[in-house]
């Protein structure tokens, strides 16, 4: 078994190493290559291979004929590095006065929503007002190509439900007869401000994907109707002009919930509720100013609070050190392990690194000083009872991690409430919060590895 634990210590060393590795490090480094011609396997000719700058892994490889690419680099967000403001300009025209607050509202839920579906954190999304025109502005963190954000977020997709009705003219007889999607050309008042939420769900009975549509109060009421006067015919969903899918009516829905099955993969059904959630914009939405925009803090703020954040850290130490001596020491080093493995976490998820982000992270510093504090004293204790010092480690971890426990579990709670995944509308949904509340989950779940197992190890080498 002593192997098998050196080999994972190896492994975690290589790996933190991998992960952790600083970006653009500039190098000059000259490799001498030798190449062997395969013809005149006796001609040997020599090149160099050059090295200008070292850059974190990196993976672009192509698994079953899809791309896959993934850089490991540390995202900052607005507040540390800026990114792209975006101003959409709304029309409200068909809307009654009445539902034009409520509109704008799920528009920009909606947008924020799409965002952060296709791989973008942290956005901070806002509705304004200029005389009678409503705008939506939109800031998302160090985006390289603003263009395609503009394709995302600036799309005036409609999502609407048409069922059977005459065939559009402009299309040939000969074609129309060939599916009965061209058949639906009749609105039925559904669209995508009725739609509460699109999601993958799994049949109890084969286990294959579907995908699940829940409706407001309103949408449940309309969708009730289509489904009686369309039962055994197809209603599409359309985005647009596009049919997404035009699945058969098999029976009455008067509960607001509907099942769409059929020969759905994973990521076919995952696509399908991506597209319906994102797509279901209340209020058309054009763009009216693209800009650049730099980091709301500012240099000089950054880097004063990178500058206190190394004092604390070192005070931190110094305590440590000066109190427990060589135990702290070997707390000293778990604290070096735990940021080391939670800066890795935040590449490979990845977290956007914003200052509510940061404080997060300190925090969690704290709270792993905090039980290593707890295991010490506990372990003086024994030791002053006269017990053994491996006996007394071994007893002070056992009767720490009660306490420990508590207090990391009570945290991860918060986090979980604060991070609302499963978007409570009594709780905040968007924002800066959700950044604070990751990066502490992410902080004690790796303080409880490093404290229960990294630092008893040390300890236990240490005093060996």
């Amino acid at each position: 078994m002593k192997w098998i634990t050196r080999l994972i210590t190896i492994l975690l060393i290589v790996g933190l190493f991998w992960f952790n590795f600083p970006e653009n490090v500039s190098v000059n480094l000259s490799i001498p290559t030798v190449k062997v011609d395969s013809l005149r396997p006796f001609k040997v000719s020599r090149s160099k291979w050059q090295i200008d700058k070292l850059n974190p892994p990196k993976i672009n490889t192509t698994i079953g004929g899809k791309t896959i690419t993934r850089e490991f680099v540390t995202k900052l967000g607005l507040d540390l590095q800026g990114g792209s403001h975006f101003v959409f300009e709304t029309d409200t025209t068909k809307i009654p006065s009445a539902d034009v607050a409520e509109a704008l509202a799920a528009t920009r839920n909606i947008i924020e929503r799409r965002v952060n579906l296709f791989g973008v954190s942290e956005p901070i999304v806002q509705t304004t007002k200029s005389g009678k025109i409503h705008r939506i502005t939109v800031d998302l963190p160090g985006i390289r190509d603003p263009q395609s954000a503009v394709d995302l977020i600036g799309r005036t997709a409609q999502l609407s439900f048409k069922e059977e009705g005459p065939i559009d003219p402009n299309i040939p007889q000969s074609i129309a007869t060939l599916s009965a999607i061209f058949k639906l050309t009749t609105p039925t008042g559904l669209t995508g401000k009725d739609v509460k939420k699109a999601q993958v769900v799994f049949n109890q009975q084969n286990g294959e994907p579907n995908v699940q549509l829940q409706f407001t109060p309103e949408g449940t009421k309309i969708f009730a109707d289509i489904t009686k006067r369309n039962l055994h015919k197809l209603v599409g969903i359309f985005l647009d002009n596009d049919v997404l899918t035009a699945p058969v009516v098999q029976s009455e829905i008067l509960d607001g919930t509907a099942v769409i099955s059929g020969s759905f993969t994973v990521d076919s059904a995952k696509q399908l509720a991506i597209a319906i959630n994102s797509g279901a914009l209340p209020v058309p939405i054009k763009l009216v100013e693209q800009r650049t925009i730099g980091a709301t803090l500012g240099t000089y703020e950054v880097n004063k609070s990178i500058v206190a954040g190394v004092v604390g850290l070192s005070m931190v130490v110094l305590f440590m050190v000066m109190f427990y001596g060589r135990m702290g020491i070997v707390a000293s080093l778990g604290l070096l392990l735990y940021g080391l493995i939670t800066h890795a976490l935040y590449r490979i998820v990845p977290v956007v690194l914003t200052l509510p982000g940061i404080a997060g992270f300190i925090l969690s510093v704290g709270m792993a000083v905090d039980a290593n504090i707890l295991i010490f004293e506990r372990i003086k204790d024994e030791l002053r009872h006269d017990k053994p010092r491996e006996v007394a480690i071994r007893i002070g971890f056992g009767r720490a991690m009660s306490a420990i426990k508590d207090a990391n579990v009570t945290t991860l709670l918060v986090s979980f409430i604060l991070f609302n995944p499963l978007n409570w509308e009594f709780l905040p949904q968007f924002g800066l919060v959700r950044g604070f509340a990751l990066t502490l989950a992410i902080g004690v779940i790796v303080n409880l590895f490093t404290g229960i197992f990294v630092t008893r190890r040390i300890l236990r080498f240490f005093y060996r």
